[in-house]
């Protein structure tokens, strides 16, 4: 596999997570109480709180959160299926 296409696919897999965690909660937001509603909008968050690090002069705050959705993990395999299709 070259490296574009590495590139390609890892910008792919995190524009289908984001776009798939949108269409998640906007579907979400118009489904009325229920099961369904819950399986579009429920979320889990994954990563690490921010870190805060003060120096005299600087300060570094670092930290990385991914909040995955039913819709985010669909959009997910729908990116490999198709960049298994379209390049091999």
């Amino acid at each position: 596999m070259k490296k574009r296409e590495i590139t390609f696919l890892t910008v792919a897999l995190i524009l289908g997570a984001v776009i798939g965690g949108l269409i998640g909660d906007m579907v979400g937001s118009f489904l009325p109480e229920g099961a369904v509603k819950t399986l579009f909008t429920k979320s889990i968050e994954i990563g690490f709180k921010p870190f805060t690090l003060e120096l005299y002069a600087l300060i570094f705050t670092l930290g990385l959160m991914v909040k995955i959705n039913f819709v985010s993990i669909l959009m997910i395999i729908f990116v490999i299926v198709y960049f298994r299709w379209w390049y091999i």
